[in-house]
């Protein structure tokens, strides 16, 4: 574990709300003027969009129906491994982006003088000096196989779950609104994603310091036809910590700034659905300060 480059991961599985923990670290690291290095678990994918789906194609012809994102054929796990280790030995490593869209692309081909498309890689770069810490936003911030061990080099690690109906519900809408794509196409991907979700995602909750759980307060036990996501104010959020004691976690405290709030264990605290970014900040805030100040 380093203490002078801090190693933060932040995972969740696609459509589990983790823009709203990017978006607490953002308010965060601005507040505590801390300047870090993010990086973007997609950028670690070991295929681009045109490959991934060309192997996709190959595996199905070879009677693999379950080749997918969440598993390690379709991602470098060495890198991130490698990557968190140099980091928090050096304050440096390689880092590059995944593309999303025409603006990104317009943005990178700008800045680096490529002529790169939607669903590319841009070339690996240096981490550049003077970084206060890594922030890894992902899918694999956590994971571990036979072979690879990233986990090991996290300092903070923040699981972002909510109960598998209500992530499907969330999959399903963003991915028929955002891409067009039909609920049936949608949860053919879902089902293909099965083994490696069950065998490669989930097993890096139990390794977080803390998971924020959105678990709805409505009935969501057909996702498959659910005509809308549940709002916030329809869910709770479970927050568990792993060891209370490694950060001073103050629960009284966060007991009486978080309106509604209650615990349901000695280790698990239960916010209304509205307060989920509000409670991150409040709780992460003072691990984050304390992270920084005690950087060697």
């Amino acid at each position: 574990m380093s203490k002078k480059h801090p190693v933060v991961a932040v995972t969740g599985s696609s459509g589990a709300g983790t823009s709203t923990v990017k978006r607490a670290f953002e308010n965060i690291f601005r507040r505590e003027k801390i300047n870090p290095v993010i990086i973007e678990g997609d950028s670690l994918h070991s295929l681009d969009r045109m490959a991934f789906r060309e192997e996709m194609k190959r595996q199905e012809e070879q009677g693999n129906k379950h080749f997918s994102h969440f598993g390690p054929e379709a991602n470098h796990f060495d890198k991130i491994e490698e990557l968190f280790r140099v980091y928090g030995e050096t304050g440096g490593g390689k880092k590059r982006y995944y593309i999303h869209s025409e603006e990104e692309a317009a943005e990178h081909n700008a800045r680096l003088g490529t002529n790169l498309k939607p669903g590319e890689f841009t070339p690996w770069e240096d981490i550049p000096e003077g970084t206060d810490l890594m922030f890894y936003e992902g899918l694999h911030g956590l994971v571990k196989t036979d072979e690879v061990d990233a986990a090991q080099y996290v300092d903070l690690g923040i699981g972002v779950v909510p109960v598998v109906n209500l992530e499907w519900i969330q999959k399903i809408h963003r991915d028929n609104a955002e891409r067009g794509y039909s609920a049936e196409a949608i949860v053919d991907t879902i089902l293909r994603r099965m083994p490696d979700y069950v065998n490669y995602i989930t097993p890096q909750f139990s390794r977080t310091d803390i998971n924020f759980q959105r678990v709805p307060t409505v009935d969501t036990s057909n996702p498959f036809i659910a005509r809308d996501i549940p709002t916030p104010d329809e869910s709770l959020v479970v927050i568990r910590f792993k060891d209370p004691k490694k950060f001073g976690t103050d629960f009284p405290y966060l007991l009486n700034m978080i309106d509604g709030s209650f615990m349901s264990r000695p280790n698990t605290l239960v916010v209304p659905g509205g307060k989920m970014g509000f409670a991150m900040e409040i709780i992460l805030t003072p691990i984050i300060h304390e992270m920084i100040a005690n950087r060697g």
